[in-house]
């Protein structure tokens, strides 16, 4: 099947998210073979053929693609008057053929912070975000990547759905923190970055 036709076949499916901002879009293919990238304006999304297209819509106020999903964060629309745009706005790209990021070489992350003689904690610290967190945050829209540790506060940056999400703050302080005091003594909080 070329992929024209495989776009024009293309079945999009929405899920909600815990932020009712944002709705998880599944195209049923891959968007992003490795890593995230989160777009909060129509100037960052300079670098993504995708969320250009998205940021065209408007209403649209934010885009988070992941591995297999792209979630649209909503200005004050309504989801009934601007999913059928989103989705539009999807296939159309896909039937375009155009990469989703056009550079090969994406934006570094913001660098992370530390003190060396608190690696193996920081290496412990990002295994349990790595395996625990992540998937779990990954299947809400969003995510969550570690950016630095500081005086038993662990730094982390919310992505996609997590942004702006009115639970978010729980899941910080009674999720994640309490995950990473349970195994790792030396943390004291968790903040968001």
């Amino acid at each position: 099947m070329s992929d024209r036709a495989e776009a024009e076949a293309m079945f999009i499916q929405t899920e909600a998210t815990p932020n009712p901002a944002t709705l998880k879009f599944l195209p049923g293919r891959l968007v992003l073979p490795e890593g995230t990238a989160d777009f909060r304006d129509e100037h960052e999304a300079a670098r993504s053929p995708l969320a250009e297209r998205l940021f065209a819509v408007p209403g649209v106020a934010g885009v988070f693609l992941g591995h297999d999903f792209i979630t649209v964060t909503k200005r004050d629309a309504e989801w009934p008057h601007l999913k059928p745009a989103i989705l539009g706005a999807i296939m159309e790209h896909f039937m375009t053929g155009a990469p989703v990021i056009s550079t090969s070489k994406r934006e570094a992350d913001a660098a992370e912070f530390f003190e060396a003689e608190d690696g193996e904690v920081v290496e412990t610290i990002k295994e349990l975000i790595e395996t625990r967190v992540r998937p779990a945050v990954a299947q809400d829209g969003g995510d969550i990547t570690f950016r630095g540790f500081r005086d038993g506060v662990v730094y982390l940056d919310m992505k996609g759905s997590c942004s702006g999400c009115p639970s978010s703050t729980a899941t910080l302080k009674h999720g994640i923190q309490n995950l990473l005091r349970h195994f790792v003594p030396e943390v004291r909080e968790v903040a968001a970055a």
